[in-house]
């Protein structure tokens, strides 16, 4: 009975399994598409987020601020009061002709020291504060330097696949140009010294690729130098439907900032600052130091080690030092003091001259390169018509293949030149605002949002028309 009941069930499950065989056999189960690392672009900002991380030029920068601000408490340290404690224990055997003593001193001492005038450590303390705020703001140049020659590998980079991509256009375009001519030349319609130029043209793009090629790697290399690792991403590109403008604030403005906030000239300040207070250090010397002085001792030690009573002792003391004479080593170290000072004054002037000159020419380089752009997208586009013109003549017999291959090298010339303006531009608008003092995260977000979040190749679907349409 127990079998008739279980029966039913059996039956139904041998059914079930034979369905699902039967479904497996007819419509396999879809395998989930393994997801690639390359297929992940990667854009300024993340490089950017990496550098601060891994470059060793700004974690160098950043050690040597966290230093200088550890001496700056060294040098506070010589202004707060000096508190020592001693404690001495000794078993003395002592004897003589007539008797024989073994017994223990013990004595404990605590002692206090603070200067009340000491203009050497006081101006040690000054210069101290004003070297932690040089190697701060040395840090934050350094940081600005490196984003600047992160952003200069980052379109060098792009240039790189930018010349790779046009260069296999031009030859896949000169081999269909190459092809035509051929097929002319057999039926007649054609000279032999053009099917030989046209093999040429393609023979030396084939090497230029190769060399293309190579400096892909050598690019992405660069890039690796600084974050630390290989970059196998590929890279976001600037988007087709941003409009580059020039900066809209005045000349003026941006010198006004700069020599208010770059931090290369503020370092600068700051070390002229410590050099001024090292002179002052430097003639402290010849200043009297005063110096109060607390102590408390317990002992039971008397003279020449002999027993004596507990004693309790407290002292205050004040001290005066006066320098009379030091063979004038003070005065030479005077000397030479103010001659650094000197220096790092006349290294300030230079450095802000440099800046003034840096500012402007960036400004003035971006101005110019917004019209240049402009003027690259209407060379690209008469060297466009011009080439569309020279292979419909050349197919009447008007112009031969050199005139031909002249007008195809012309517009990926024009190509080639828009391409790298645009990029230019971009490093243009960091070193401008490396210069006036504001490059930082927010810098380097406002012109990321000018990437594309997608990789987009340079030639769409390998159609030499559509370059154009990206750009």
């Amino acid at each position: 009975m127990i079998v008739l009941r279980l029966l039913p069930g059996m039956l139904m499950c041998m059914v079930a399994c034979q369905a699902v065989a039967v479904e497996g056999k007819g419509a396999p189960a879809e395998v989930p598409k393994a997801v690639s690392a390359s297929t992940y672009t990667l854009d300024l900002a993340g490089l950017y987020r990496e550098a601060r991380l891994e470059d060793p030029r700004v974690l160098a920068a950043y050690a040597r601020a966290r230093s200088a601000e550890a001496q700056q408490r060294e040098a506070l340290g010589g202004l707060l009061p000096q508190v020592s404690a001693n404690a001495n224990t000794s078993r003395v055997l002592r004897k003589n002709e007539i008797d024989r003593d073994i017994y223990n001193n013990e004595s404990y001492s605590l002692s206090l020291t603070q200067y009340l005038y000491n203009k050497p450590a006081w101006e040690r303390y000054q210069k101290s504060k004003s070297v932690k705020d040089q190697k701060g703001q040395q840090a934050e140049d350094t940081l600005a330097e490196a984003t600047v020659d992160l952003a200069k590998r980052y379109f060098v980079a792009l240039a790189a696949d930018d010349e790779l991509a046009l260069v296999q256009a031009e030859r896949r375009a000169t081999q269909k140009n190459l092809d035509r001519v051929t097929s002319m030349f057999d039926r007649q319609m054609a000279k032999i010294t053009d099917k030989l130029d046209m093999q040429a043209r393609v023979d030396f793009l084939a090497a230029q690729e190769v060399e293309a090629r190579n400096q892909v790697q050598v690019s992405r290399e660069a890039l690796a130098e600084i974050v630390g690792r290989p970059i196998t991403e590929p890279l976001s590109r600037v988007r087709n439907d941003v409009a580059l403008q020039a900066p809209t604030r005045p000349l003026q403005e941006w010198l006004t900032q700069a020599v208010e906030t770059n931090p290369q000239l503020k370092a600068s300040r700051s070390g002229a600052e410590a050099a001024m207070a090292a002179v002052r250090e430097g003639k402290g010397e010849h200043y009297p130091q005063l110096s109060l002085s607390l102590s408390a001792q317990q002992s039971d030690q008397g003279y020449d080690n002999t027993q004596a009573p507990r004693s309790d002792s407290y002292v205050a003391s004040l001290g005066v030092k006066i320098p009379i004479y030091s063979g004038g080593s003070t005065s030479a170290r005077v000397r030479g003091l103010y001659d650094e000072q000197l220096a790092a004054e006349e290294q300030l002037e230079g450095i802000r001259r440099q800046v003034v000159k840096e500012t402007t020419t960036a400004f003035l380089t971006a101005q110019a390169a917004v019209e240049k752009i402009r003027a690259n997208r209407n060379a690209l586009s008469s060297a466009q018509q011009s080439s569309v013109a020279a292979q419909k003549a050349f197919s009447y017999g008007v112009v031969n293949a050199v005139d031909v291959l002249t007008s195809v090298q012309n517009e990926f010339k024009a190509r080639r030149d828009l391409l790298k303006t645009q990029y230019d531009f971009i490093t243009n608008l960091f070193l401008l605002n490396r210069w006036a003092g504001q490059l930082n995260q927010d810098s380097v977000d406002n012109v990321n949002v000018w990437l594309s979040p997608v990789p987009e190749p340079t030639l769409p679907g390998g159609d030499v028309a559509r370059l154009d349409a990206r750009r």
